[in-house]
């Protein structure tokens, strides 16, 4: 599906001709070894965890300061070249997948922590720091970061502010949106920018709701302000077992309800179980039909009244067992599953592609039953794992890469539960951003319009077009593109969302 659109590759003599022009530019700003431009040296660059697609960059530049960063965005914007910034490369849509005639600027060196304050109980970060990080060096106040995506031991805080990243407590704490009180950075052309404040609120229009998310559109984050939160005195963690995917759906949405909000809330189907059970060996229920995963936190009071509430439901709603954690221990147990439900399906697949979607919470179980389906329909494998709580899905379709067709097969299938999703009310992405990997999904999800208008935003930001370009929008020609294929193939399944 994303071959169809990309441009052709540049020849051999362009790239050479471009990559020496850019060297010589660079020279006078960067140390030697912060310019790599060598085969060797750059292919580690060509993808991030989305490795189905790669390319490999012009040349990577690896600054160490501020003043650096500005210089090689001052002098690829005075050149016209097109700059990709990367952090750890472990988001999973492509979104800092190079450009072939572009610069990767990595911003990996920017790994300090340059204070905690808890009286504010804020963190100021370079933004190449690792998220977990922050947690362990706020550990010392009994102070944390919440947002915990499941790559946090290696993600770094400016990718989870480019993807606006959640986990699996965001349900009670919020996204990376949330929890930052403020940005530093630059805009394409080298001019500083400052979003938010320390204070309160701050002046004028809310542009820091905007540049998190962007993907790194719009401006290049150097440096964030997180805001800490005190640990709970307490957390335990419920683990129920059900027969039937429409009941744990269904006591997704009664939890809800009934006015509890978890610090948790996750669901696990039997193949995903099964998965993770034999890697990390959790001790999850290999007969049920799905797990939910319900956690509570707070002082003991409340965590054993929200435990009690919570049990109760998942009683009512057909729970054919129920573990409660006794200790620590056993509750960061349970949880050790979900958190290699990833790398626990790379052990019973050569590849697998991660999709993202949101949908209402009542749709969860019809999404997995449609999915069921699709595995019948493209002949391969998929193992579920939701943030259920909010309905944010990670289906993880498991094919081979080096089959051609497994892989175009794979694309289809992620395209139907991206366009389903929609279909039902949600989004074609919660957490994992848009990238490479859904533009065409864009095409469903929004009218020419509407795309319109977020090209506009881009270029009040980046009027050259040239920061992290061919992501994330879909121009009018692709979704026409995209369109008329699906036409051809008969690929249709809901004629009333915007395509064309």
């Amino acid at each position: 599906m994303i071959a169809s659109t990309t441009p052709a590759a540049p020849t051999a003599p362009q790239r050479t001709e471009r990559q020496a022009q850019i060297v010589r530019a660079l020279e006078p700003h960067l140390p030697r070894y912060a310019l790599l431009w060598h085969a060797e040296d750059t292919t580690p660059y060509e993808c991030d965890g989305l490795s189905a697609y790669r390319q490999r960059p012009l040349l990577v530049a690896l600054p160490e300061t501020e003043a650096q960063v500005q210089a090689v965005l001052r002098t690829c914007y005075a050149l016209e070249v097109p700059v990709v910034a990367r952090g750890a490369g472990t988001g999973l849509s492509g979104g800092a997948m190079p450009h072939a005639l572009g610069v990767t600027l990595s911003l990996a060196r920017f790994n300090q922590i340059i204070r905690i304050d808890p009286i504010s109980r804020t963190a100021v970060v370079q933004c190449g720091v690792r998220n977990l990080a922050i947690s362990d060096a706020a550990a010392a106040h009994d102070l944390y970061y919440a947002p915990d995506p499941s790559s946090q031991i290696a993600c770094t805080i400016g990718g989870n502010v480019a993807e606006n990243s959640g986990g699996v407590h965001c349900l009670k704490y919020g996204l990376t949106l949330h929890n930052i009180v403020k940005i530093k950075g630059f805009t394409m052309a080298g001019e500083a920018l400052e979003f938010g404040s320390d204070a309160l609120d701050s002046a004028g229009y809310d542009l820091m709701s905007i540049v998190i998310g962007s993907e790194g559109m719009l401006a290049v984050t150097t440096e964030v302000t997180v805001k800490l939160i005190p640990k709970p005195q307490l957390a335990r963690c419920i683990m129920a077992s059900f027969d039937d995917i429409r009941k744990a759906g269904d006591a997704v949405a009664a939890i809800i309800a009934a006015g509890i909000i978890p610090a948790g809330l996750e669901m696990m189907d039997k193949p995903m179980t099964a998965a993770v059970e034999d890697y990390v060996h959790a001790g999850y229920d290999l007969t049920a039909e799905a797990i939910l995963l319900c956690e509570s936190d707070g002082t003991p009071e409340e965590v054993e009244e929200e435990i009690g509430r919570m049990s109760a439901v998942l009683r009512t709603h057909g729970a054919t067992a129920i573990a409660v954690s006794r200790d620590e221990a056993e509750r960061l147990k349970f949880w050790s599953g979900r958190k290699n439900a990833f790398p626990a399906s790379g052990r019973i697949s050569p590849d697998y592609m991660c999709m993202d979607s949101t949908i209402p919470r009542k749709r969860l179980a019809d999404m997995l039953l449609a999915i069921q389906q699709m595995e019948k329909k493209y002949q391969l494998r998929c193992a579920n794992v939701f943030h259920a709580g909010d309905g944010n899905l990670h289906p993880l379709i498991l094919f081979d890469a080096n089959d051609p067709d497994q892989l175009h097969r794979c694309e289809l299938f992620g395209a139907d539960i991206l366009e389903t999703s929609v279909a039902m009310g949600g989004t074609v992405t919660g957490e994992h951003g848009v990238g490479v990997e859904k533009l065409n999904s864009m095409c469903v999800q929004f009218s020419a319009e509407e795309n319109e208008q977020m090209f506009g935003v881009k270029r009040a930001f980046d009027p050259k077009g040239l920061l992290n370009p061919g992501k994330v929008i879909p121009t009018l020609q692709r979704c026409a593109e995209y369109g008329k294929m699906l036409v051809r193939g008969g690929q249709i399944k809901h004629p009333d969302l915007p395509r064309f």
